[in-house]
């Protein structure tokens, strides 16, 4: 897949929104740091900058020299972006004497095509704690609110590409006209096309697995039995058919009777998958491990250490098939660098240093829903694509503490009965993502005239698009009642059960 626009990401909580919202718009495009855009300035043909929580004025700014990218494409900056390029043409930016958040007002001050259709007085959002005092000579002033003197403007000249910067950001839902404004930059000032669909992406990806995968070479490819890695599997067997060799491993850290009810429906859609039983193996490896992130990566490196040795089976294998998908990528390679990644993902931070096999991600490029869009595309089952995300380091990163097979069992259970509660309630399809989780503590309980002291699970329930941001479920009562009920009376080890309220951010979708 050529890609079309960049989004160089200074940080922004809402530079995730930016590139969902351009691919919304029938556009293809991709998300970097900031600090990688000479990489990608002869390809690209549009590149945004987003927002930051940083000062473009402070000594530890982060900078790319917009006059260089304008020497190549069309740039529209957001935010940060907009102040970082005014402030290098000669602008005025100081501190906002009031930091401007929420809703505003747009005074248009100009009919700019960036601008066409927008009503006088629309509503956007602010989020800044700079603002632009003063444009640069030659840029021309589009809009204004009552507290920003400049919340939109335009650079044009005969020797370079158009700069545009606006102060608010189009691409939350606030910004009433902001899929307008994002849609009049791609496709009337750039001159995009709409060719970013499921169907070309399938095409698409088949045609590049196809030139990348030799004709002798073969593909390991892990399956979860979650949609990420059977969409995955599915467009490389598209591409090269028998030479993809699928494995499913039950690592003891599945859900309920998950390891047979997913190799039968994988039979049921044609992969070729071998089943292995490493439930001791992964257990031994874990055992006394609390820390969360030496969890991930003890079964990114067990997880490697299997496919190598089942790889060995066939010389013409070569290549490790994996699910990784875009927010995985996102989560794990900050703009900072290492240092503050939010955590190391099994498909991305579990690998180790030196590997025997090389690696073919398909689905790297995109979101959760996205993958789910392809899979329809693809004739993948609603009882695989419907699934709720499950992490790869299973419920390892769910039971908090050290893991044992104890454990293991008494949240199986625990889940299970929470999701097929869920179903018979028809709450199931209304939530992106839910699961137990086991604590580390115990509490005193009474059950008949008994004393009990056992232990506590979480329910986790939530609702997202693409697991970036998530709001937590709101389940009705009497249904959370009902659960905890028939937790604690069916799980012989359990007598108390208590729901999660966490948003993300700040809090994970997992606990772990």
């Amino acid at each position: 897949m050529d890609t079309t626009v960049y989004v160089l990401d200074f940080g922004s909580q809402y530079t995730q929104l930016i590139g969902r919202k351009v691919r919304e718009l029938g556009v293809y495009c991709e998300i970097i740091p900031y600090s990688k855009y000479e990489d990608v300035l002869h390809t690209a043909k549009a590149i945004i900058l987003s927002g930051s929580p940083f000062s473009c004025l402070a000594d530890n700014a982060l900078i790319v020299d917009v006059s260089k990218i304008l020497e190549h494409c069309p740039v529209l900056a957001i935010c940060y972006g907009a102040q970082l390029s005014a402030h290098q043409f000669g602008g005025r930016v100081e501190p906002s004497e009031i930091r401007e958040y929420g809703k505003a007002t747009l005074r248009k001050t100009s009919d700019d095509i960036l601008l066409k259709d927008i009503e006088d007085n629309a509503q956007v959002w602010m989020s800044h704690a700079d603002s632009i005092l003063s444009l640069p000579n030659e840029f021309e002033l589009l809009g204004s609110s009552e507290d920003v003197p400049v919340a939109a403007y335009k650079y044009q000249t005969a020797k370079t590409n158009t700069l545009y910067g606006v102060q608010f950001h189009p691409e939350v839902t606030h910004t009433i006209h902001g899929r307008l404004i994002l849609s009049n930059f791609l496709f009337k000032i750039v001159g995009l096309n709409k060719d970013w669909t499921a169907s070309s992406f399938v095409s698409e990806s088949v045609k590049q697995i196809m030139s990348k995968v030799g004709r002798d070479e073969h593909v390991m490819m892990a399956l979860s039995g979650g949609v990420d890695s059977t969409v995955a599997a599915s467009l490389i067997h598209r591409a090269i058919g028998d030479r993809l060799h699928c494995v499913f491993v039950d690592n003891g850290l599945l859900r309920k009777n998950e390891y047979e009810e997913v190799l039968q429906i994988y039979k049921r859609i044609g992969l070729n998958v071998h089943g292995l039983d490493a439930k001791q193996t992964f257990w031994d490896a874990l055992s006394g491990v609390t820390d969360p992130e030496h969890k991930r990566k003890i079964i990114g490196r067990l997880f490697i250490k299997l496919f190598e040795e089942e790889a060995k089976t066939n010389e013409r294998i070569v290549w490790l098939g994996q699910g990784t998908i875009y927010p995985d990528v996102i989560e794990s390679v900050s703009v900072h660098g290492p240092s503050v990644t939010i955590k190391s993902h099994h498909n991305v931070g579990g690998l180790p240093d030196k590997l025997n096999l090389k690696i073919i991600e398909p689905l790297r490029s995109l979101f959760k829903d996205e993958v789910r869009r392809i899979g329809s595309e693809l004739g993948i089952p609603n009882d695989i694509l419907n699934r709720h995300p499950f992490p790869g380091p299973g419920l390892a990163i769910r039971i908090i503490g050290e893991i044992t097979p104890e454990k293991v069992a008494l949240l199986q259970e625990a889940d299970h009965i929470y999701t097929s509660m869920l179903k018979s309630h028809e709450m199931y399809d209304k939530i992106w993502q839910a699961g137990a989780i086991l604590l580390p503590i115990e509490s005193v309980g009474v059950m008949g005239d008994e004393r009990t002291y056992e232990k506590v699970v979480a329910l986790r329930a939530v609702n997202s698009s693409d697991g970036m941001t998530a709001e937590w479920s709101k389940i009705p009562f009497d249904v959370l009642a009902e659960i905890s009920s028939k937790i604690i009376n069916q799980v012989n080890g359990i007598n108390r059960v208590v729901y999660d309220i966490s948003t993300k951010p700040p809090a994970t979708i997992e606990w772990e």
